[in-house]
This record gives C-alpha cells, structure tokens and sequence, in this order.
C-alpha cells in the first residue's frame, strides 16, 4: 500500500511552522498511543506512521528533502519501510517531544505518568501517610463565645498493638518478592510497546511478608476507640473547621498519622443572637421607665452591665455596650452587644389603675404622643 503524504498523516499544510508540526504531532500521538487504544492494530499503525511523518516534517534537511522527492528521497537513501535512516523508535521519539527521556521501549516514567497514569517505583520502605478525619461536633452558644475545651470520642485506624504497626508477626519480618524479584516493578509487553507497573504482589516496595500479623493481617492498623482533648478557642461559629494535627488515622509502615478536622455546629441561645463578632439582646422595659427613664440591667456573656435609659426612649431603641460582644477568632478585637428594649404595655389593670391611668392621659392630651399625632397628620386624607 502506498504510504499516505505525511502532511495529510499530520494534518497540517504543506507550509506549516515547525511550532504547528510539533502541535499536530502531539495532539496524533496522544490519539493513536498503543496504551489508550489496546489491542488495537490500527490505532498502533497510525502512531508508527505519525512518528514517521513527524520525524521527517520536524528535520530540516528531511523535509527539504521530502518537499523536492517525496517518499522517493527515502527509499533511494535505503530507509524504506519504517522510521528513515534508523534514528528512533516510535516510542522514542514520543518520549522525546513530550519530555521522558529516551527509554528504548524501556518506559521512561515521565511522559508515561503525565499521559497514561503508569508511575514509578514507590518509595522501598512502604511508607503511606494515613487518612484524614471529619468530625461534626455541636457546642453550646457560650463555648463558642468564650472559648472552651471539649473531649472526643472515635473510632480509628491506629497502629496495631501486636505487630507495633509493621504489619508483620513477631519474630517474622520481609522477604523479597518473587513476582518482581524485588524490583518493585513487573514488565507488560503490548505489540511492539514495552511497559513498566508497579508490582501487583508488592505493590511497588518489592518486599513481602514472610508472616502477616494475625491481628491486622499485614495492615500495621486495627480500629481502636481514641480520645482527643480540643482546644476551642473564642469566637468561632458554626461552620468553623478546627484542625487537630496527627490526630487521624495512622499511616501504614511507619508512615506519619493522617489530621483531625473538627467542624463546629453552635446550638441557638435563649436570649442572644448574633451578627459576625456583634452580640444583640432584646429586653423589656415598663412603659413607666421608657417614660420617665432610668437604669436598666442587661446580661452579657460575662455577667450584666447597667445601662442608663433616658427619658422618653421609644421601644424598639438600640443601646451599645463596645467591647461586649465576641472575640474575633482573627484577631481583629471584639465585637459588641447591642441591646434592643421593647417597652412592654401592662396586660391587666385594676379599677383604680385605670382611673389614674386615664387622669394621666387627660393631663397629657394629644402633646403627649408627637409621633403619634404626626403620623395621623401624615395619613388624615386616607380616612376621608
């Protein structure tokens, strides 16, 4: 079969930059890989013949030569049939455009890890860093607020107690493996395509147990119930992630033990809302003090505070105390308390009550309520 014009093989016109011949090969290669398209003889042929026609294309003197002859250059040199005068393979050549490093079908890990999810040989002693942990923990309104120190109580993976975590029974320790012959690596051959993977038997350590533990069956962890004392510093929220470093589960031979994240969950408070790093209460007042003003004592999260009403003060006003709210758990200060009172009309009123009651509002007349007779100024039209 006569072999197709490698520009056409590319995909690029006859006067394509080098940057535009390398692109084109790239995005081929990746197409027609041997390992992404297995036992596919087709899709091998095209990768050979992508290498050939980039081989040719991204040497000067090759497509001057191309250009001016065609196939024929080649074939009167003697490289007919496959890549041109022996220089690479095409697996080579892959290796080298993407940056892996000449292997000879070898399988320089490289451009095999970036592309095709192979790896190199893992580390020889084993060592894994074990998993990290979430646990959802509801706290008290205020222990966020203030601060407190709460225990934990969970179920891990911790360092088996027999084997002391090397996953090995007592007087027995490693031998090498026979699949890889320590190696840590077995070779797969695909066509013309030679691979490296890491060790089904040994997984990459290529080391063996001569005699699992009983207890954890080679792992080095068994589930054990642990507890952990957290440090809750002032000011968080729900929400808030706290880290307990190395409080997770732990590694696997002799790795390092995985962290702790602790998620708060803070419960509603009776009497206190809040807004970021602010606190709000609202309080009831007698309308006598809302009238004739006084001091008022409010709670904090600390204890109470006075606050001096004045005469006249309407419900629904916001008094301030600075520095009474929360703490930020940045650092930026503390919030405040803002106190809201709400004056609060007697329910029931005797007979006598209501007679001074109603003396008062004789005495007052309509100068008493401003707000009041404004409003009804504003709205005396709607009622015509």
């Amino acid at each position: 079969m006569a072999k197709r014009d490698f520009y056409e093989v590319l995909g690029v016109s006859r006067d394509a930059g080098a940057d535009e011949i390398k692109k084109a090969y790239r995005k081929k290669a990746v197409q027609f890989h041997p390992d992404k398209n297995p036992d596919d003889a087709s899709a091998e042929e095209k990768f050979k013949e992508v290498g050939e026609a980039y081989e040719v294309l991204s040497d000067d003197q090759k497509r001057a030569a191309y250009d001016q002859m065609g196939h024929a250059a080649f074939e009167q040199s003697g490289g007919g049939g496959g890549f041109h005068g022996g220089a690479v393979d095409p697996f080579d050549l892959f290796n080298q455009v993407f940056g892996g490093g000449a292997g000879g079908g070898g399988g320089g890990g490289g451009i095999f890890e970036q592309f095709f999810g192979g790896g190199g040989r893992r580390d020889p002693s084993g060592a894994q860093r074990g998993s990290d942990l979430r646990y959802d923990m509801e706290i008290d309104f205020e222990e966020a607020v203030l601060g407190c120190k709460k225990k934990i109580t969970l179920t891990k993976l911790a360092e088996c107690d027999s084997c002391d975590g090397n996953g090995a029974s007592p007087g027995s320790g490693r031998k090498r493996c026979g699949t890889c012959n320590g190696q840590g690596q077995v070779v797969a051959q695909r066509g013309f395509f030679r691979m490296q993977q890491t060790c089904p038997s040994c997984e990459g350590m290529g080391q063996v147990l001569e005699k699992p533990c009983r207890s954890c069956r080679g792992s080095g962890r068994a589930e054990k119930k642990s507890k952990v004392i957290l440090k809750v510093p002032a000011g968080v929220d729900t929400g808030t992630r706290l880290r307990s470093a190395k409080n997770g589960e732990a590694g696997v031979r002799g790795g390092g033990n995985g962290d702790l994240y602790v998620v708060l969950h803070v419960r509603p408070h009776e009497i206190f809302d809040r807004d970021e790093d602010d606190l709000i209460c609202e309080v009831p007042i007698s309308f006598i003090t809302a009238a004739l003003g006084g001091e008022l004592k409010v709670p904090t999260m600390t204890g109470s505070a006075n606050i001096k009403i004045p005469a006249g003060t309407q419900s629904g006003t916001t008094f301030r105390l600075k520095g009474r709210g929360v703490k930020s758990i940045q650092g930026y200060g503390t919030g405040d308390l803002n106190v809201k009172v709400n004056v609060e009309v007697p329910a029931k009123l005797n007979k006598e009550q209501k007679a001074k009651l109603q003396e008062f509002a004789d005495l007052c007349g309509d100068d008493v309520n401003p707000q009041s007779k404004s409003f009804f100024e504003k709205a005396k039209n709607l009622f015509s």
